[in-house]
């Protein structure tokens, strides 16, 4: 049972994306705000768990970046809607997922051994996406005044996904970088 419980924390974080948009776009913010915190902890705490408990899965290394990137991209386009934050950071955010997954799936079909562990400027990406999600909601949420907040983190959270996502293009390119086979007239010596 107790192996089990990390990834069903992470199905739990993703059965919150639907809830989230809902209240965002019902203008329920305090609620989606708080389980937008709760989720962001419960990230924590199925690492934590998974570790804990020795029971990292192959399952739960899919479904963990997936839980982390429905909510922030869902949340990031909700605030765009409400005018929150402005257009172009989500076309950032969503262009380097884009990346991240075409990646993915490019070295599935073509069968190569893609490294896909997070990069330590990708970890700090995502503490700032999560920090700028948060600062723009907590205002209209819970009424606090802090009018420059989300305008500082905007340009660090766009600074490090640009350059979280050079920096996946460049180790990966180096790993698509198959050579072609030898032509017939190479292979026959001449």
């Amino acid at each position: 049972m107790y192996r089990s419980l990390p990834n069903i924390v992470t199905v739990l974080r993703i059965l919150a994306v639907p809830v989230v948009v809902v209240l965002l776009m019902g203008n329920t913010l305090a609620t989606a705000f708080w389980i937008i915190l709760v989720a962001g902890l419960s990230d924590g705490l199925d690492g934590f768990l998974a570790k804990r408990f020795d029971a990292v899965t192959r399952l739960g290394t899919y479904l963990d970046p997936i839980a982390d990137k429905a909510l922030l991209i869902a949340v990031f386009v909700c605030l765009t809607l409400m005018g929150l934050i402005p257009g172009w950071i989500v076309c950032l955010v969503i262009m380097r997922d884009l990346l991240i997954i075409g990646g993915v799936l490019l070295s599935n079909v073509i069968e190569l051994d893609l490294n896909v562990e997070p990069i330590a400027v990708s970890k700090l990406n995502t503490v700032l996406q999560i920090a700028l999600v948060m600062s723009a909601l907590m205002q209209p949420a819970l009424k606090l005044e802090l009018p420059y907040l989300t305008d500082v983190l905007i340009y660090p959270a766009g600074l490090t996904t640009i350059v979280s996502g050079i920096l996946y293009l460049s180790r990966w390119t180096g790993g698509f970088d198959v050579q072609p086979e030898k032509s017939l007239v190479e292979a026959k010596g001449k």
